[in-house]
């Protein structure tokens, strides 16, 4: 049924077989148990809640973590090759450890759960093996939306997936714009608008729209699901800003203060010995 992985120490953390299964609302497994080895599987349905452990018959070494996650997008079609742009909606991601191996009896049925919000218009559902969220973001911990057109086929280490849904979904409702406060001009105000200042773009120019940016490489999808090379944290980083880094990470920080009094050092010498030479040249 799956395949063996081994993982000695803690530092040499090998490559796992991930053993998964889809239960109902009341726990019971649906349609069998399905593992990682038997390559990427298509399902037919929305998976609901997905359970997920190492598979039986591997050696996992003390301290190696597995993460596998769930995510849930919104598509604007009912399958891949029309899912356009995907929008990330929800993900869960457990770590699977040597406590999540069986015996060989099967007498320790340790399974992990994994669930997401269920669709309620065109979606896709991935089951893949790494914790990052594919949510179109940079930085740690983030990687590029699935783009069909562009085949962005991600999530990496794909395990399973669903696509589908009965209806589009309805476009993002913009906010309001805010009621001004602004009173009323009066009656003395000129009659004809105010010439707009020269470096001003005309009110019909348009902007063009960024490029959508292209995956840099093959996605790769594997039977095996890699270890995690670092412990995750016990409290969720947050995404990075569009704004700018604050002055400790452009280096001005720390240094800025003997630079400065370093300055202020030369300036000083430098009008003592302006002053001096004056003083020479009158004697």
């Amino acid at each position: 049924m799956a395949g063996s992985a081994s993982a000695a120490t803690s530092g040499d953390c090998q490559s796992a077989t991930v053993q998964y299964r889809i239960v109902d609302a009341d726990g019971k497994p649906v349609d069998g148990d399905w593992s990682s080895q038997g390559g990427f599987r298509q399902w037919n349905a929305v998976p609901g809640t997905v359970e997920v452990r190492l598979a039986p018959g591997q050696s996992v070494g003390e301290g190696c973590k597995y993460p596998v996650s769930l995510a849930e997008y919104t598509t604007e079609g009912p399958n891949w090759f029309v899912s356009g742009h995907q929008s990330l909606v929800d993900k869960a991601t457990v770590y699977l450890t040597a406590a999540d191996v069986p015996e060989s009896d099967d007498a320790k049925l340790t399974w992990q759960k994994l669930a997401v919000r269920t669709p309620d218009c065109y979606g896709q559902i991935d089951l893949y093996g790494d914790d990052v969220s594919y949510d179109g973001k940079t930085g740690e911990g983030h990687g590029p939306l699935p783009y069909e057109p562009d085949n962005i086929a991600t999530p990496y280490h794909l395990i399973a997936a669903w696509n589908g849904g009965e209806k589009p979904c309805a476009p993002a409702t913009p906010d309001s714009p805010a009621t001004s406060d602004a009173p009323t001009p009066s009656q003395s105000a000129p009659a004809t608008p105010s010439t707009p200042a020269a470096d001003q773009p005309p009110a019909d120019a348009s902007t063009s729209p960024a490029p959508t940016p292209k995956s840099s490489g093959t996605p790769t999808t594997t039977p095996d699901v890699p270890p995690l090379t670092s412990t995750p944290s016990a409290t969720p980083t947050p995404s990075p800003s569009d704004s700018k880094p604050p002055l400790a990470e452009t280096g001005a920080s720390g240094s800025l203060g003997p630079i400065a009094g370093g300055a202020a050092l030369v300036i000083v010498a430098g009008a003592g010995a302006v002053v001096m030479s004056r003083r020479t040249r009158r004697s």
